[in-house]
């Protein structure tokens, strides 16, 4: 079966003036793939990984353009251009996305970038967006496990913290005292479940949780040390600012890690800092290389 506004794997059947039509395993139908498309070396019964989507003609066609969305999911998006018929997106592809009026939350502006959810209109068969995206977001039977990797699109602030959404299915919030690097909207970001609500609501970090985060927390002190000549100026007692601006961690997270490398005796602490322990620390680099 092929799929509108996805990544379709199909064969090359036969050759025409205009392309190359393709067609899936089971032979249901045919699509064109332009000749401006068609990869050097391609040959009858070939397998080729495209993408099908709705030409300017309503035609369905095969690309090897990288759209910047696909079907279900979310992304941040440019308006090129606004009609009658409405707001025209930037994904990537020949032919615009199209915004309906009705899916826009306020009226779109050309130059502006806004989130959007990229559907199929069963009305038209076609690709749409829409700027209504909070619709789309699944609030309950949360199928996440606290701890659990995810990927974050990051979105809009709020008085908390940063919205995200995960995994192009839920709402997640990120605590503002718990970003300790520059992110924007539109970004992509690894992040970890921290707790799922009963009420749908999902809190999520960028840090992986408890003693599992310590290993790569402890490795970024220890490459701030070396960067360092060796040593930091941080104790118990320095600011939890100070600490998630030289860092990028929270002060719980810094006593955590420093405490790992004093038990594995790859710190010296002093009132005046964090000393490196110079050979241990050197075996453990070469490790972290292997």
């Amino acid at each position: 079966m092929i799929e509108l506004g996805k990544y379709n794997r199909l064969r090359a059947v036969r050759q025409t003036d205009n392309g190359v039509y393709l067609t899936d395993q089971e032979a249901s139908r045919e699509v064109l793939l332009p000749n401006k498309f068609i990869p050097d070396g391609l040959y009858e019964d070939d397998i080729l990984k495209v993408f099908v989507f709705k030409d300017s003609e309503d035609r369905i066609t095969a690309t090897t353009m990288k759209p910047k969305i696909m079907l279900g999911e979310f992304a941040l998006l440019q308006v090129r251009d606004v009609n009658n018929y409405g707001a025209f997106l930037d994904w990537g592809m020949d032919k615009d996305l199209l915004v309906p009026f009705k899916e826009q939350p306020g009226r779109m502006s050309p130059g502006n970038w806004y989130m959007v959810h990229l559907y199929l209109d069963r009305e038209t068969e076609r690709l749409v967006a829409s700027g209504r995206y909070q619709k789309f977001l699944q609030k309950d039977n949360i199928d996440l496990r606290d701890g659990q990797q995810v990927n974050l699109l990051i979105d809009d602030r709020t008085d908390l913290g940063v919205n995200a959404i995960i995994n192009h299915r839920y709402r997640g919030l990120l605590y503002e005292n718990e970003i300790f690097e520059k992110i924007n909207r539109g970004d992509l970001k690894k992040g970890y479940v921290k707790k799922v609500r009963e009420d749908g609501k999902v809190d999520v970090t960028l840090q992986p949780l408890g003693y599992a985060k310590v290993e790569p927390n402890a490795v970024r002190i220890l490459e701030q040390l070396r960067a360092n000549k060796g040593f930091l100026p941080l104790t118990d007692k320095s600011d939890p600012e100070v600490i998630a601006e030289m860092l990028a961690m929270s002060k719980k997270t810094y006593k955590k890690a420093v405490g790992a490398l004093y038990r594995e005796r790859l710190v010296r602490l002093e009132p005046d800092g964090i000393y490196l322990v110079g050979e241990k620390e050197n075996r453990l680099g070469s490790n972290k290389h292997r």
